[in-house]
């Protein structure tokens, strides 16, 4: 069973095709979707529209995992990351994919079984579960391998 993992943003969201074959896991696919700021609000969430509609294509994802917007300083930092969920969600149901979203203490406590686990340690975890030799690049997409995980460990 493939899984998806999406971490959100406007100007880069991180996504990951994870393969689940009973307990174990490989890592198919994973990178960031670009939307270009040069275009206006409209057409970057149309390009990441664009971007995950292929992605499901090609991986055909029963599951996706998206992590919840978390955060309240920077209100808008959280309206724009809200835009490309909006998408992000829309798009998945659309292509009847079962949504799972999580925070980002449910995501630590899964895959680093510590709630307050670092950026470091999650990346150690997510190497080691799927048998990586380097720590996934760049940190978007390191985000999503650690929630495709998530929705396999759960599922």
């Amino acid at each position: 069973m493939n899984i998806l993992g999406l971490d959100p943003g406007l100007a880069t969201t991180g996504y990951a095709i994870v393969a689940r074959d009973h307990s174990t896991f490989r890592a198919l696919d994973w990178g960031i979707i670009i939307s270009p700021k040069t275009l206006s609000l409209p057409q970057r969430l149309e390009h990441i529209t664009n971007d995950l509609s292929s992605l499901l294509k090609r991986w055909r994802p029963k599951i996706a995992v998206v992590e919840s917007v978390y955060f309240a300083k920077n209100a808008k930092s959280a309206i724009a990351v809200s835009h490309a969920r909006g998408v992000l969600l829309l798009t998945l149901r659309k292509h009847r994919v079962e949504v799972i979203e999580i925070t980002p203490l449910q995501l630590k406590s899964r895959i680093a079984s510590y709630g307050n686990a670092s950026k470091d340690q999650v990346q150690f975890m997510v190497k080691r579960l799927l048998g990586l030799k380097t720590a996934p690049r760049p940190d978007d997409a390191a985000d999503a391998l650690a929630l495709a995980l998530c929705g396999g460990i759960k599922a």
